[in-house]
């Protein structure tokens, strides 16, 4: 009970200061009605409540995961920091392409079915983000295409 209690604890602290930074947001006078701040302060507003709720009804009896689990955990991590700084220097494609396949093969230790999802994902979420949403995402390192 004690540790949902704490982690409840930390996510309202957590949840309150990300408010307090929303409401830092500058706006233009060229913004929509409801303006920037709103989305963020509505997140942050159901982060504080879930914190709240942890705090006020905790689980009774919380199972913990076993250490291969942590590992498990602790991997995803290390991948997903080194995807966010490999975006610039290497593109979209390969690095997004690695991260599946890892993160993949970690749901199901089976390797072709992990780099096909790789590839797929990769390949899939370019098109998505760059063609149907317009973002301006380099595929390869600039080098590569010139």
């Amino acid at each position: 009970m004690a540790s949902d209690r704490i982690f409840g604890l930390v996510a309202l602290m957590v949840a309150l200061a990300y408010i307090a930074s929303a409401t830092q947001i500058q706006t233009s006078f060229l913004s929509d009605p409801v303006g920037p701040k709103a989305f963020p302060i509505l997140i942050g507003a159901v982060a504080a409540l879930c914190g709240l709720v942890l705090i006020v009804r905790p689980d009774p009896d919380p199972e913990w995961p076993d250490a291969r689990t942590w590992g498990s955990l602790l991997i995803a991590v290390v991948v997903l920091i080194g995807y966010a700084y490999s975006l610039k220097p290497m593109g979209f494609l390969v690095p997004t392409a690695i991260t599946a396949a890892i993160l993949s093969y970690q749901i199901s230790p089976r390797t072709l079915p992990a780099v096909l999802s790789g590839l797929g994902l990769s390949i899939g979420l370019f098109i998505l983000f760059k063609f149907a949403l317009g973002l301006g995402l380099v595929p390869f390192p600039k080098g590569l295409i010139g």
